[in-house]
């Protein structure tokens, strides 16, 4: 009788199991596909003034990497053939992204690619910004 029991329940849990893991996979599918549609929100709303789509984009591709494994396999093979162009994604995917620090390295990579050399006013910007922050911390 107690091994009509025990197969009873063993019979339940793995069904539970399966059901469990099969839940497992549908919210982890649920997520990948709400993390490319935050993606596809945040290269839509890129062309508007300000940097508001690379931090959705971002938001997006953390939640479709922890989701898929797939993709972060495809993600570490793009980032292994393309560093350059993949390293400001990477550093706004870390635990505490350096978000300010990228926003102002994209802005100086899309001045040296639109802009003249006589016309660029980043650098020389930056440079006189802290020159006067200098100054007024040392007559304070």
């Amino acid at each position: 009788m107690s091994l009509a029991l025990l197969a009873r329940t063993h019979d339940r849990t793995a069904a539970q199991d399966g059901v469990s893991r099969l839940s497992r996979r549908l919210i982890r599918l649920g997520l990948t596909a709400l993390g490319g549609l935050i993606v596809l929100a945040g290269v839509l709303i890129a062309p508007l003034p300000g940097p508001m789509g690379l931090p959705v984009a971002t938001v997006g591709l953390i939640l479709i990497l922890r989701n898929s494994y797939k993709a972060r396999r495809a993600f570490v093979r793009v980032q292994r053939a393309h560093p350059r162009t993949l390293h400001p994604v990477r550093r706004l995917l870390r635990r505490r992204p350096e978000v300010l620090p990228v926003m102002w390295h994209l802005a100086l990579r899309t001045e040296r690619l639109l802009v003249p050399r006589r016309y660029r006013v980043a650098i020389r910007g930056r440079r006189l910004f802290r020159r006067r922050r200098a100054t007024s911390t040392i007559v304070a």
